[in-house]
């Protein structure tokens, strides 16, 4: 009898133990890898690793055993595998060992080239940057023979942002012939992009996706040969660089953080549903310059963002704590944007267009708060327009213009768009006199209330405006001498502005040697919180919301009184906003879930430095 109760006893202690063991078994923990798994659909992390991370780390069981770890635990779900860069080869067989090591463990793999020379592969350009000279045979042939090696490995397939030259060899020189050195490197770069990279991948393999990646430097791509009227016709995916890196410091240029959403918005714009996903790195990163690529990405509308390169992920950055973190709220923030996407105001941006002394304004407008959005055609639709002097590269720009003004417009254009049109219709409706040639100079004065005073970097005008019968609404001091910086003319039901800025110009780049990015730190972005609101109402047609801020502070609306407002400053800055809807009592933070209540007719809010809050009504 004691036999039969021990032998029941046991029985049910093996069963219990059997069903806490499958509970166990079944209960899985939702790490950061799964939870971001969860989330693919709203917003996917990936990572870009090097072709000497694969061929140095990933080699063998350990390396890989490692990676998972890494990867896994900062969210990411998709590797893109490089098989070229800077002469280095991958073996093809390892290629193929890590692709199905990743595909194995749930991984989503892409290819990757980063067509940059190395010692005995291809040909170096004779130029600044160590970009290919495109036009040797050597350089064809070689990543020709990678391109093909690589399609029989990946179904999908993205080529880095160096698919540009700069070469001025005597073989380019002459094959150049009487074209323009841009018009030669976009025909150049198209004809390599079909020849050399997506059809040859494709009688390969046939259903292999072919991605090409845009770098950030939008304002300088048809120098060098990146043609958005053409490129994306050719590939199946067009990727965008959102690496905008540290704003203060100079070793990848005075790059303005809103340049990764100009940029983003802008290709997107052209390349419609063949919009990809944003990249960007760590270069000359701190913790925020890191996070802050991520949200200027999400919100210009990326659905999936790849971390350059795996390198840094192995050595670690104060970055990704953040980006672990704050995951969550940027998958909620890419979700809700894809159905309700930033609206502000349109900046005529033509394909291909030159940006005279206008370089990058559109990145620093929108570090005033104006919430700019660049387009590549004329808003002829629009209510408030800004022309740089980008937008002069549409011969048929003046009888646009013509017809917006008639209908009742705010039309903001800088004085550089004046100087390049030289047009007397032009003149006439802003009230200026002709500009016979932009003559740019740097003040370092500027008048506030009428008290002259000065500001760090001055303040860099174009030209030494002379007025026809416009007002002067903010004026600098040059040599004694008032000079206007921002003028206001009506004509007919249309109000005519006129921003008498200068950001950079080729002799800019030139006194640094500077080949791409912003070649040094700007006054503009340290004029007074006066100047900055005047600046930004100038901008404010619609007035369902009024911002008191100062420079720094970006705001970008989106859906139905939604705001991301951005502190990029290094210290704690107070915003005051009010509302033409009175209905609006309290706004909720969506990203901490704080709130704010409405007190004396406005909401007044401290944002900490290089911080953001998600602004909605909270009724």
């Amino acid at each position: 009898m004691k036999l039969k109760i021990i032998r029941l006893f046991a029985a049910i202690v093996m069963l219990f133990s059997s069903l806490v063991f499958c509970q166990t078994k079944t209960d899985k923990i939702e790490d950061q890898f799964e939870f971001a798994k969860s989330r693919i659909k709203d917003l996917r992390l990936s990572s870009y690793i090097t072709a000497h991370a694969v061929r140095d780390l990933l080699n063998n069981e350990t390396g890989r055993r490692e990676a998972l770890s890494v990867l896994r635990c900062n969210g990411i779900t998709k590797v893109y595998i490089e098989v070229y860069r800077s002469g280095l080869a991958v073996d093809k067989k390892l290629l193929s060992e890590v692709k199905n090591y990743f595909v194995k463990n749930n991984f989503e793999v892409v290819g990757g080239i980063a067509t940059v020379p190395g010692d005995t592969f291809g040909v170096k350009q004779e130029g600044k940057l160590g970009w290919f000279n495109w036009q040797n045979e050597k350089t064809q042939t070689d990543l020709k023979n990678v391109v093909k090696i690589s399609a029989e490995i990946f179904d999908e397939f993205i080529v880095d942002d160096f698919l540009c030259t700069g070469d001025t060899s005597a073989e380019s020189k002459s094959a150049k012939g009487i074209r323009t050195w841009s018009q030669y490197r976009r025909e150049l770069l198209t004809k390599i992009s079909e020849e050399i990279f997506v059809k040859p991948a494709k009688e390969v393999n046939p259903k292999i996706k072919m991605i090409v990646k845009f770098p950030q430097w939008y304002d300088r791509f048809h120098l060098f040969g990146y043609d958005l009227s053409t490129k994306p016709k050719i590939y199946d995916e067009v990727w965008v660089g959102t690496e905008t890196r540290g704003q203060y410091t100079q070793r990848y240029g005075f790059v303005q953080p809103y340049e990764g959403f100009i940029n983003y918005s802008w290709i997107k714009d052209i390349v419609k549903d063949k919009i990809g996903g944003a990249w960007f790195d760590h270069g000359d990163c701190d913790k925020n310059d890191f996070i802050e690529q991520a949200y200027q990405s999400v919100i210009a509308g990326a659905k999936e963002i790849v971390i350059f390169n795996y390198f840094d992920l192995i050595n670690g950055h104060e970055g990704h704590h953040l980006l672990r973190n704050q995951f969550e709220q940027l998958a909620d923030l890419a979700k809700f944007i894809s159905e309700n996407p930033v609206h502000g105001i349109k900046a005529y941006k033509p394909i291909n267009s030159d940006a005279g002394g206008d370089l990058y304004i559109m990145d620093f407008m929108g570090m005033l708060g104006v919430p700019i959005i660049p387009v590549h055609e004329y808003p002829s639709n629009c209510n408030v327009i800004f022309l740089p002097t980008q937008a002069a590269s549409d011969k048929n720009i003046a009888e646009k213009i013509k017809s917006s003004v008639n209908k009742g417009v705010k039309l903001i254009c800088t004085a550089g768009f004046l100087s390049a049109m030289n047009n007397d219709f032009l003149y006439n409706i802003s009230g200026i006199e002709n500009i016979s040639k932009a003559n740019p100079f740097n003040s370092d004065q500027i008048i506030e209330n009428s008290k002259e005073i000065k500001i760090e970097h001055g303040l860099d005008l174009e030209c030494n405006l002379k007025l026809k019968e416009a007002d002067v609404l903010l004026e600098a001091i040059h040599e004694n001498k008032s000079i206007p910086f921002l003028t206001k003319n009506n004509y007919k039901n249309s109000e005519i502005y006129v921003l008498n800025t200068h950001t950079f110009s080729q002799e800019d780049f030139d006194k640094v040697g500077e080949v791409l990015l912003c070649p040094k730190p700007l006054g503009l972005l340290e004029i007074p919180k006066a100047w900055t609101n005047e600046i930004r109402e100038i901008f404010n047609l619609d007035k369902d919301y009024k911002i008191d801020a100062p420079a720094r502070i970006s705001i970008q609306p989106f859906g139905k009184c939604n705001y991301l407002i951005h502190n990029y400053n290094n210290s704690v800055q107070q915003v005051i906003l009010s509302f033409e809807d009175s209905s609006i009592e309290k706004l909720k933070d969506k990203l901490t879930n704080s709130t704010y209540e409405f007190v004396n007719g406005k909401f007044t809010i401290e944002l900490a430095p290089r911080s953001r809050i998600w602004l909605t009504k909270n009724n």
